[in-house]
């Protein structure tokens, strides 16, 4: 076993550390203030070919291996993770999706586009529509219907919690056709946001990643052509579910390069801050708060990659994704809330951005499955 990076790894990671810096820093406390859609570093991400990273090249996407995409979330989530999570809806949920389960005519009509972030030099991205009002964690109990008719299907419900709801031009709709064989009933649609009957509700006034674009997503008589159903009839559960297993990767990834980034910032304030007649690096109770996010971080990277690794060597990845998501969001609250406690009165304004970076963390801890629902994971493996 080696822990080294490859010399792609190491030039993915630079290229996203780079980008962060120079692209997503500037500006990422007026955009979190005004909940500003970040539209132009997005834009950048699909230049750079990040929002197909795992996509191969003959489908528009850069063909790269999940620890590069863990690498690159890493990175661009130390620093705006408003940014990171259009990033990871796209290449997690949304470009995976189709890649694994779509047929070639869906794959040459929407993935190649997603793939490449862009369409007749438009931004191009997908949203994963699972959660409603009425079922959240209990994924099961969707109340959207998709109604077979001979040719199509007519979709009527509302979804919430819509990460890219607005700027995304296709949907992944998840939404009942048999409610009497309850999840074996469920089925999965690709559905354009410019169809009759889709309605894009008001942008959602968030604790954290203020600037994504998150919305609650109507449809009224919604005509889906058959041809648009992924996977055979019923197979929509099973698809979010093995779909949202690659996500919970993404968004463990962001859960890390939140606490990483914010353990950065509070090694910088140490060795500026004076107090007591010398920088409070130099303090122990510091100096223990500093070395409790580093192994804290270090575990949770290492996760992180397990999963991204199990993944890239087609083996299941269910647990494994779980540990990383509930242990890597809990890593970046705490982590956070130290970092802000470490920078004092300084750290409770936005200027010094780790109080952003705490109210990011948050989400960590409950979209894509709740930490509870990543225990119950972890659990029902551990105990068979």
């Amino acid at each position: 076993m080696e822990f080294k990076l490859s010399e792609e790894h190491l030039m993915i990671r630079q290229a996203a550390r780079d980008f962060a810096n120079t692209e997503c820093l500037p500006g990422v406390i007026e955009r979190d203030e005004h909940q500003k859609f970040p539209y132009e570093q997005v834009m950048k991400l699909a230049d750079l070919g990040f929002l197909g990273m795992m996509v191969p090249a003959e489908y528009g996407g850069t063909g790269l291996d999940t620890i590069s995409y863990v690498l690159a979330m890493e990175e661009i989530s130390k620093i705006d993770a408003s940014t990171s999570v259009c990033m990871s809806v796209n290449n997690s949920l949304v470009c995976y999706g189709l890649e694994a389960f779509g047929t070639k005519e869906q794959k040459e009509k929407y993935l190649t586009p997603l793939a490449h972030g862009k369409k007749d030099g438009e931004l191009y991205i997908g949203a994963f529509l699972l959660s409603e009002p009425e079922a959240g964690s209990d994924a099961t109990s969707q109340r959207t219907t998709a109604v077979e008719y001979e040719d199509h299907y007519l979709i009527n419900g509302v979804k919430n919690w819509i990460t890219n709801g607005n700027s995304a031009s296709v949907y992944l709709v998840i939404a009942q056709t048999h409610p009497e064989k309850k999840s074996h009933g469920i089925n999965v649609f690709i559905v354009e946001k410019n169809w009759p009957g889709v309605k894009v509700g008001a942008k959602e006034n968030k604790l954290g990643i203020r600037g994504s674009d998150t919305h609650s997503i109507s449809f009224t008589d919604v005509k889906v052509p058959k041809e648009n159903r992924i996977g055979e009839d019923g197979f929509g559960f099973i698809f979010a579910m093995k779909t949202l297993s690659g996500g919970r990767i993404g968004i463990a990834s962001q859960a890390l390069g939140l606490a990483s980034g914010a353990m950065e910032r509070s090694i910088a304030y140490a060795k500026e801050r004076k107090a007591f007649g010398t920088e409070i690096k130099n303090h122990q109770i510091i100096q223990f708060k500093i070395a409790d996010m580093a192994t804290r971080i270090d575990a949770a990277r290492l996760l992180c990659l397990r999963a991204a690794w199990q993944k890239d060597m087609g083996q299941d990845y269910t647990e494994s994704a779980a540990m990383a998501k509930v242990f890597a969001s809990e890593t970046a609250m705490w982590v956070t809330t130290e970092a802000v406690q470490i920078h004092g009165g300084y750290g409770y304004v936005k200027e010094y951005h780790v109080e952003r970076m705490m109210r990011d963390a948050k989400i960590t801890q409950i979209y894509e499955g709740t930490s509870e629902m990543q225990r119950i994971i972890i659990s029902r493996k551990a105990l068979k």
